[in-house]
């Protein structure tokens, strides 16, 4: 295959579905270069100094998605985030901790207490619009997958069509999935351990064997379905831990 022309290849934007997002940052420069960055014809970019002056943003205002530093003056990132997430009305608001520390403390507080992703400085601004992108979709598909329930600020899906999903949204999903429940795993108490380190061992590799699954039939998008029932019998055989995604729904389902 061919490699791309970087130079003659017509420029995309990331960011291609009606999104607001609100950048909170006590630096003036990080906050110009946001709404230079991330704004599109379908994005709009509002931004604050600090947590207080977010937190006047956000009573006034709905956001798809909410980018937050840690340090700041008056009220910091962490404080906020924890007011976001014991409220009914923001719980459920995606919010990306942006900050230069990458220290594990750090990055382990804010998904404590309920950040959804989180990036460094210097911000690699096209890296940060994907990782914008995959967490308003995980959030507005969690969002109506949950049917009626409270979806917070998230925009409704019938209004804004979600844009075809593609095999890197795929394969972030599931690598995403595998590391968090590692990642908790890790950080189970002793007491814990007893209750949850068995389910999400057993999420891990359901997610690993989906995943394994998933790019097979990508790269044999054309196999034979008579080798692919054969190859499902046998796992069915083999026993659970074998078991592909329709076999594993399929046995919630009569359970």
């Amino acid at each position: 295959m061919a490699a791309v022309d970087n130079k003659t290849a017509p420029w995309t934007f990331v960011l291609d579905e009606p999104t607001r997002i609100l950048v909170v940052d006590d630096d003036p420069i990080l906050r110009e270069f946001a709404s230079v960055y991330l704004s599109t014809p379908y994005t709009s970019i509002d931004t604050a100094c600090d947590g207080a002056a977010a937190r006047i943003r956000l009573s006034q205002a709905s956001y798809d998605v909410l980018l937050l530093d840690i340090e700041m003056p008056q009220l910091d990132g962490l404080s906020l985030l924890q007011e976001i997430r014991s409220g009914d009305r923001l719980r459920r608001l995606p919010v990306i901790m942006l900050t230069g520390h990458d220290d594990i403390s750090s990055i382990d507080q804010a998904y404590h207490i309920g950040a959804n992703s989180f990036a460094t400085k210097p911000v690699n601004w096209r890296q940060l619009s994907y990782q914008i992108r995959y967490v308003l979709r995980t959030s507005r598909l969690e969002g109506a997958q949950g049917g009626s329930r409270d979806c917070g600020n998230l925009p409704s899906t019938k209004d804004h069509p979600l844009a075809p999903v593609t095999e890197h949204d795929v394969r972030n999903f599931l690598e995403s999935v595998i590391l968090r429940a590692g990642a908790l795993e890790e950080q189970l108490s002793v007491h814990d351990r007893a209750r949850f380190s068995e389910p999400l061992q057993s999420l891990g590799s359901f997610t690993q064997r989906a995943f394994a699954e998933y790019f097979e039939r990508v790269r044999s998008p054309a196999a034979d379905c008579n080798h692919c029932t054969e190859v499902a019998s046998e796992r069915r055989d083999a026993g659970p831990d074998y078991r592909t995604l329709a076999d594993t729904r399929s046995a919630v389902v009569v359970e």
